[in-house]
């Protein structure tokens, strides 16, 4: 095995190539279209769940997390965005880096991508059934709770004697061959349609994106406009309870709560103008998203406590201390359709992910197969399906949580690095396509760097110590990383914008547990071990 073939790299001329000769796919998305995909993602399950506990560990000062991923997002859609105006075909972050990195960065952003999309919706199939199950019981139908809950909550909140609906699911559940059955129906369900709608069409999935964006904005705006009448500033005091480690500890949830936007640049090659639209979709969507997220964040810790917002369904709850009984209801029809809407997206990009992968050789060709009839991944979009519902049955809410965001970061970071290494384009800009504004890092960044420095040391912030005196081995690494980049930029004259997203990213993966980083090791250990067996052997480029 020669160690260059792991870096061989598919050539921008070859991913247009891929583009332009017959995948099939249908060109029907416009700039709209795009922006309500980026809107669809991002405004779901870390707006209606998620978001609950960042208040709780941050109180009302969890807004400057939310600024910190929106800035952090936003330098790393602007490299989506150039990268899409250059290499505009599907695959989105895999693509880039089999580009700009080679194949084994692409295989490795493939697999964590499958973190995002797929094992991401699984997380969010949960808090969809969550609100699913409220809103019906408040029209009068049950559901038994043994069909409403997972299998390891449940026989936990057993073993410790927790009274309420999770241990009583493991009471209540039929025992088959002595094993309980205990599993999250409506959970199920929810992937079972998306997959059947996104198998049917990129059109009627579009159709349906568009109408439930408009449904949930109305409804979020009503909950805004609600809540906002019954702020009492008195509860943004202590601002920032738990200092600011306090608010770097919802990193995971307030992170989730974005990801989705770069889900747009899957639809390449269903978009009528990619170079154009993608773009201004993932850039418009995120602005959006960020001013709503923090109004939001605003109104929750303004009507209550931040202590109260420990739960799962926190705009339901806000309103439910409040006795507004009426709202309860229509904050669960939009937590439904907001969540609905976001599987769809994610059902949507995954296929894509692995058409790209397909194509090059790296998974079987079954996975690039167009459907005849429908013209979308047909078989791609089956094992997404299953993917999304097998572990149903068996994972819980928290575990997927923190496996997605970090898988997303990683991406992140791949994709800033990935326009360093790219050749800058020096070309004029074309009208219509975006291109990303060059800024000389040379001086900027080594300026902001030791600047930053110093004002830490000064203020006595320790740099490699947590407050209990141990080691945060995490900050240390970003700041040697900090420091490298920092020396980089002088010398190779890095633009600015991707060199400020790959350090913000880098920074939010500082706030990842040591779970987080060993089930992610474990996740890239078994997705290489796929790769030498099958993908290093069938790649395209190996000849």
């Amino acid at each position: 095995m020669a160690l260059a073939n792991l870096f061989r790299k598919k050539s921008v001329h070859a991913t247009h190539s891929d583009e332009g000769h017959g995948t099939g796919l249908h060109r029907v998305l416009t700039v709209r279209d795009l922006t309500f995909f980026g809107i669809a993602a991002i405004i779901g399950a870390g707006s209606f769940s998620s978001i609950g506990s960042a208040c709780f560990s941050g109180g009302p000062a969890v807004i400057f997390l939310f600024i910190i991923c929106a800035i952090a997002c936003g330098f790393t859609a602007m490299c989506y965005a150039e990268f899409a105006t250059r290499v505009p075909a599907s695959g989105s972050a895999y693509t880039y880096a089999y580009v700009s990195f080679g194949e084994l960065s692409a295989w490795i952003i493939g697999w964590a991508l499958l973190m995002e999309y797929s094992i991401g919706n699984i997380y969010v199939a949960f808090s969809w059934s969550g609100y699913f199950v409220n809103l019906i019981e408040a029209l009068g139908i049950h559901f038994p709770t043994w069909l409403t809950n997972n299998y390891s909550d449940s026989h936990q909140a057993f073993l410790d004697g927790i009274a309420g609906k999770l241990s009583n699911a493991w009471v209540s559940a039929p025992n088959v061959l002595g094993l309980k059955i205990i599993f999250d129906l409506p959970a199920l369900m929810i992937n079972i349609l998306v997959t059947w709608l996104v198998y049917v069409g990129t059109k009627e999935s579009r159709n349906a994106s568009n109408i439930m964006v408009m449904i949930k904005l109305a409804i979020i705006l009503l909950v805004i406009i609600v809540g906002g009448m019954y702020v009492d500033i008195d509860n943004w005091t202590p601002f920032m309870p738990n200092q600011f480690s306090g608010v770097m500890a919802g990193v995971s949830g307030v992170f989730f709560a974005y990801i989705g936007f770069d889900a747009v640049s899957t639809l390449a090659e269903e978009s009528k103008n990619p170079q154009r639209d993608l773009p201004r979709g993932m850039i418009y969507s995120l602005i959006i998203c960020t001013i709503i997220f923090i109004i939001l964040a605003l109104v929750l810790t303004g009507m209550v406590s931040y202590t109260a917002l420990n739960v799962s369904d926190p705009l339901a709850e806000v309103f439910a201390l409040k006795g507004i009984k009426w709202m309860l209801f229509i904050v669960s029809i939009a937590a439904v359709v907001a969540m609905t809407s976001v599987i769809l997206v994610f059902q949507m990009g995954q296929p894509r992910i692995w058409m790209a992968m397909s194509r090059d050789g790296l998974l079987p060709q079954k996975f690039s197969e167009i459907h005849p009839k429908y013209q979308t991944p047909a078989f791609s979009t089956l094992i997404t399906g299953l993917v999304v519902g097998i572990p149903i049955f068996f994972t819980t809410p928290k575990f997927v949580l923190d496996f997605t965001s970090i898988g997303t970061l990683f991406a992140f970071v791949l994709v800033c690095g990935g326009i360093l290494v790219l050749p800058r384009n020096t070309a004029a800009k074309e009208k219509g396509k975006f291109k990303m504004p060059y800024i000389n890092a040379k001086f900027i960044v080594p300026i902001i760097t030791l600047t930053s420095l110093l004002l830490i040391y000064f203020n006595h912030v320790s740099l490699i110590r947590n407050d209990d005196g141990s080691f945060n081995y995490p900050m240390i690494v970003f700041y040697l990383v900090w420091i490298a980049i920092a020396a980089l930029s002088f010398i190779k004259n890095y633009s600015l914008i991707p060199v400020l997203g790959l350090l913000s990213c880098c920074y939010l993966l500082t706030g990842m547990g040591w779970t987080n980083w060993v089930m992610f090791s474990v996740w890239l250990v078994i997705g290489l071990v796929v790769y030498f067996i099958y993908g290093y052997r069938k790649s395209k480029l190996n000849v």
